[in-house]
């Protein structure tokens, strides 16, 4: 499986802060700016790891993982998704995991918090 994380994110500062925060890993990082961006990456070639924000125009995070869910390439539907947000109630957290979320993110972004998720994603995968 590749050594490579998707960041999803409407916002470039979070997705520069996620590279940034990912460099020392030396993984390849790659970025789209909504779910359906995201979505034709993933299918042209499927990243170990995506990470997305929740809440982004277009296609928001819980679609983007109910599609991916939904593939029918196991590779794909399989791919683990992390969802990023800064909302941390338990209705939000409920309607993720019915999504196929493999875990969550909070925002503020912080660098160890993001280093450990990834390298537990990318030890799982290996």
């Amino acid at each position: 499986m590749p050594r490579t994380v998707l960041i999803v994110d409407d916002s470039p500062t979070i997705r520069g802060f996620a590279r940034i925060f990912l460099k020392p890993l030396q993984i390849e990082v790659k970025e789209a700016e909504d779910g359906a961006q995201a979505l034709a990456m993933v299918r042209a070639s499927p990243p170990a790891l995506a990470i997305v924000d929740v809440n982004m125009p277009g296609m928001d995070g819980l679609a983007f993982t109910r599609e991916v869910r939904g593939d029918a390439r196991a590779e794909i539907a399989t791919l683990p998704v992390v969802l990023l947000t800064g909302d941390r109630t338990a209705e939000l957290r409920e309607k993720c995991r019915a999504a196929g979320a493999s875990d969550f993110l909070g925002k503020p972004l912080k660098g160890p918090e993001l280093q450990e998720l990834v390298k537990r994603f990318l030890r799982t995968a290996a």
